[in-house]
């Protein structure tokens, strides 16, 4: 009864007037039929919440792409100039992170298989020792950036100074072999300094034959021979005790040594000293891993980084020329003890000053 109220004072207010049983049984039909009163349904099929989410991640995606084409477009042909170092700092920027996220996994490896520095394979050791020297150099450039306002007088200087300031994923290509031989003519200039250091200690060593030696490589040095392997193994001996051992060099040879190897001279004897040790360590651990994985094993670019780490100009030198000198340095730093590394350091002089190519 009170449904068929409900239908009849529906039908007054429509202004006609509709049986109840029709109404009932239309109902019920409705009902069977599993639907309900309301908006009919779409016969489309709507996608998952998780499905939409996607789709509608892939479309803003779509457009960034699109919007950052057209903008590199009008960047490239309003702004030429602009856009090369535009597109450089961008580079830059993913090859940065690229090698952030890999250091970040070496070091999680390190951690979770309690593997030490000197125990990972050659690339793994390179990547972390340059990757600590660009953080270095970008905490820099972040410390410059704190006071207010700065930021804009640190992007002046970065563009100013991009060899002082910026890492080398920053630079242009051009930039990259012009740098290289500007950083390689600064610590040219310490090399006669350091071999006039070893021919004023010869007459200290205590040995005659070693002395002899000596005297005869400096000479031989300074006429333009490039030593061999042998004769600077021969004075192995003089750099693990006094005069040339690294808790015997005095100051100025330290600094030089500095120089010689792109560190800062610019500290006190202790920090010079300890500095050195750790620099030529680490040189040493990667010695051994690359004499383990085989110089034939790397790339034309890790043959030139390995030279020029080492003290040879690789730039202007043919890769089989620095695949060969790569092979002389391993002979002579595999065969060190610990306790003569400091004839690793002075060997960036004696087995890079004459070798052919590397005057230029």
């Amino acid at each position: 009864m009170a449904l068929s109220r409900v239908c009849w004072a529906r039908a007054a207010l429509w202004g006609s007037a509709v049986p109840p049983g029709l109404y009932v049984v239309r109902r019920l039909q409705f009902v069977r039929s599993g639907l309900t009163w309301g908006a009919p349904r779409s016969s489309k099929l709507h996608l998952s919440p998780k499905a939409d989410v996607k789709s509608l991640i892939s479309y803003v995606v779509t457009k960034t792409k699109v919007i950052n084409g057209k903008y590199h477009r009008f960047l490239g042909r309003n702004f030429p100039r602009f856009y090369v170092l535009y597109t450089i700092f961008m580079k830059g920027l993913q090859m940065f992170w690229a090698d952030a996220k890999k250091a970040r996994r070496i070091k999680t490896n390190m951690w979770k298989h309690n593997i030490k520095f000197h125990q990972l394979s050659y690339r793994e050791m390179e990547h972390l020792r340059q990757f600590r020297r660009d953080v270095t150099k970008c905490l820099f450039l972040g410390i410059l950036s704190i006071p207010p306002f700065a930021n804009y007088l640190v992007f002046l200087l970065m563009y100013l100074f991009p060899r002082q300031l910026l890492i080398q994923h920053f630079w242009t290509p051009k930039q990259q072999i012009d740098f290289l031989d500007i950083y390689h003519a600064l610590r040219k200039q310490s090399h006669p300094e350091i071999l006039c250091y070893l021919e004023k200690v010869a007459p200290l060593i205590s040995d005659a034959g070693l002395q002899w030696h000596m005297t005869e490589l400096c000479a031989k040095m300074q006429h333009g021979t490039h030593p061999a392997v042998h004769d600077i193994l021969a004075l192995r001996e003089c750099f693990a005790n006094h005069p040339l051992g690294m808790d015997q060099l005095r100051a100025l040879q330290m600094k030089a040594l500095s120089r010689a190897m792109l560190l800062t001279p610019y500290l006190p004897s202790v920090l010079l000293r300890h500095r050195l040790k750790t620099h030529s360590t680490v040189i040493h651990q990667l010695d051994k891993a690359l004499a383990k994985l085989g110089v034939g094993q790397l790339t034309a670019q890790e043959v030139k980084s390995a030279c020029y780490l080492r003290g040879l100009n690789s730039t202007h030198i043919a890769e089989e020329r620095c695949r060969t000198w790569l092979g002389e340095w391993l002979q002579i730093s595999c065969s060190l003890k610990e306790t003569e590394l400091s004839l690793l350091l002075h060997n960036v002089v004696l087995l890079s000053i004459n070798y052919t190519g590397s005057r230029r």
